[in-house]
């Protein structure tokens, strides 16, 4: 030791992203290393243990520190990225994860599955809010809280013949009905809504653009919502999921694929094409590879077995939300 500040700490705080993650801490320099459980963006969870990772972050935020250096990434002033981390693993029980969502009726939101559900485990997730346009702490339209989650029966039972299991599926979709606020207006009336299409709406021969909506953790700490524009193709062997490029990440999931985006321009000595209808949805972030290098991300196909008949179920529900 030495001014009575031992030089360096190296608390095991309990399992995170593997069994045996250590903490580096020196509290002198007021800097802690957090190898693997903590990152810049969201690492492979194949070996983690999720439960327990929300407590090792706890533990590891009670430490007296200014800076975190994660296993990868910057380096990360402050513990904001602790809260973040501890938000996004939340487990089922009385708690959430982030998600990104997108309203495509006036009380109807589409995400992903599993942004709803574990898949093939027959449990849903719980407690959902809704925050549009949320940005850096502001929910400018209000927190809007959910009635009725619907997903398909496959993903719900694990029998969706995904090509990865539970990763990379055909119906990785699901649409929320909100509940209104207290005045009985739906969150639409006060945002708008994207419309949505299916079974190959704009694509060419396997073929669209994409303009990508989300809020990744990854950039801009999971607070700013991000657009990416991609070309994209279809993936017959990843269950005709439809893969672009992005550099989105965790967080994302779930936030809208989008044909058209923008504002109709007036047209002069020119037609439309085919698919011309602005801002539709055609899928959500489902999936992104391991390898942060490979800067890719896929969606399930919206079709008539996934998006429309959900969305179906869920206006015969509550055809005030639809109307």
């Amino acid at each position: 030791a030495v001014d009575d500040y031992p030089l360096l700490r190296t608390p095991w705080l309990g399992r995170a992203h593997t069994e045996g993650d250590v903490f580096v801490f020196l509290p002198k320099e007021r800097v802690i290393a957090s190898g693997d459980a903590l990152h810049g963006w969201t690492p492979f969870m194949g070996d983690s243990y999720p439960y327990d990772w929300i407590k090792t972050l706890d533990a590891a935020e009670k430490l007296d520190f200014d800076y975190a250096i994660g296993g990868h990434g910057d380096v990360m002033k402050g513990k904001q990225k602790f809260g973040l981390w501890k938000l996004y693993f939340q487990d089922p029980s009385n708690n959430t994860f982030v998600c990104s969502a997108s309203m495509i009726k006036r009380g109807i939101v589409v995400t992903a599955a599993h942004c709803v559900a574990n898949y093939g485990a027959q449990q849903f997730y719980h407690n959902w809010h809704f925050y549009p346009g949320y940005r850096n702490g502001n929910a400018p339209y209000g927190n809007w809280t959910v009635y009725q989650a619907w997903i398909k029966t496959a993903y719900y039972n694990g029998t969706d013949n995904c090509a990865q299991y539970g990763v990379i599926c055909p119906d990785d979709v699901a649409v929320l009905i909100l509940n209104t606020n207290s005045s009985g207006n739906y969150a639409g009336t006060h945002t708008g809504w994207y419309g949505y299409g299916w079974n190959g709406f704009g694509f060419v021969s396997g073929l669209t653009h994409i303009t990508q909506i989300g809020y990744p953790l990854c950039l801009d700490d999971g607070v700013l919502m991000e657009r990416n524009d991609s070309h994209g193709f279809v993936s017959g062997p990843n269950s005709s999921n439809t893969i672009i490029g992005s550099l989105m990440c965790g967080g994302s999931s779930g936030g809208p694929w989008l044909n058209n985006f923008g504002i109709r321009p007036t047209l002069t000595g020119t037609g439309n094409g085919t698919a011309f209808n602005p801002n539709i949805a055609v899928g959500v972030t489902s999936w992104q590879y391991i390898d942060t290098a490979v800067k890719q991300m896929g969606a399930s196909p919206f079709t008539s077995n996934n998006i429309a008949s959900l969305v179906t179920s869920a206006c015969n529900s509550q055809p005030m939300a639809c109307q």
